[in-house]
């Protein structure tokens, strides 16, 4: 069985993605100042090589930066239900630049469940607790 990477389109659906996240991320009064204004292209490798890898790509992004250990990569940032909500609306709002035939229902269930599990995961503030919709 092929993986969802493959059915996708492989890394082209995934630079498509994660480039309409970042244009997003680069004007968010709220999430933005998290990242380094000199490293938004290692930003996006980042996220494009840990979305490809997980989706059945190429495992560039162990052989880059190890294992992902995401929550222990973004403890050092302050982050609350507003911030994975924000995470989430503009990811969302990537993921709405693909066609039915690019990415079809199904598919985008799968990945938004994902990106869902991990954007409340990453919530590290005592007293909020995420909740899935």
């Amino acid at each position: 069985m092929d993986s969802l990477y493959s059915a996708l389109g492989g890394e082209d659906f995934f630079r498509r993605l994660v480039s309409g996240f970042y244009a997003q991320v680069k004007t968010d009064d709220l999430i933005g100042p998290m990242y380094p204004d000199d490293d938004w292209d290692g930003a996006e490798d980042r996220l494009r090589w840990f979305l490809a890898q997980y989706w059945g790509g190429p495992p560039t992004f162990n052989e880059q930066r190890g294992a992902p250990m995401l929550r222990r990569r973004h403890f050092p940032f302050r982050i609350g239900m507003a911030e994975a909500e924000r995470w989430l609306e503009l990811m969302s709002n990537s993921l709405d630049q693909f066609s039915e035939d690019e990415l079809n229902p199904a598919q985008r269930e799968a990945l938004w469940n994902h990106m869902q599990r991990v954007a409340y995961m990453m919530i590290n503030q005592p007293g909020e607790h995420p909740g899935l919709r």
